[in-house]
């Protein structure tokens, strides 16, 4: 691991800092809170609270390029090879759809979500595009997490 993530400490060489997201800046998911307030704290090793706080946490990662975090909350069964974050792929939005269970004292919780990014077309050009996704999040998603998709 880069930096002194876990000790919250001087983070200058943190992969996350380099991506050029800050404490008191908005974060990335669209909460309204900070990024010290929300997904921070989840990339740095704290345990999500809820199914819906986890995919909140999985989206700023991409945004940022915590594929360690990537990593570590992918369930083994449907991760795919990394890398996962992609040059010239700007997530520009998280919009949460509905969220079935994953309470703090659930076993298993439902996410639906559309994330919008901006990529190449490979001719030279941009496209928008969407990703919607209806994730299942199953326990130890407050160690670890694990997500994969239902539909």
């Amino acid at each position: 691991m880069v930096g002194k993530r876990a000790g919250r400490g001087d983070r200058s060489d943190s992969p996350i800092r380099a991506a050029g997201v800050h404490g008191a800046d908005p974060c990335p998911c669209g909460s309204g809170r900070t990024y010290a307030q929300c997904c921070e704290p989840l990339h740095d090793g704290a345990p999500a609270p809820t199914a819906q706080a986890l995919m909140r946490s999985r989206y700023t990662a991409f945004v940022v390029g915590d594929e360690d975090y990537l990593f570590r909350t992918w369930h083994p069964r449907t991760r795919p090879e990394g890398p996962y974050c992609h040059p010239g792929t700007r997530w520009t939005g998280l919009t949460i759809h509905e969220t079935v269970d994953g309470g703090a004292d659930d076993e298993t919780g439902i996410v639906e979500f559309t994330a919008t990014y901006r990529s190449g077309d490979g001719r030279g050009g941009v496209v928008d595009d969407a990703l919607r996704e209806r994730s299942r999040f199953t326990a130890p998603r407050r160690a670890a997490g694990s997500t994969d998709a239902v539909g």
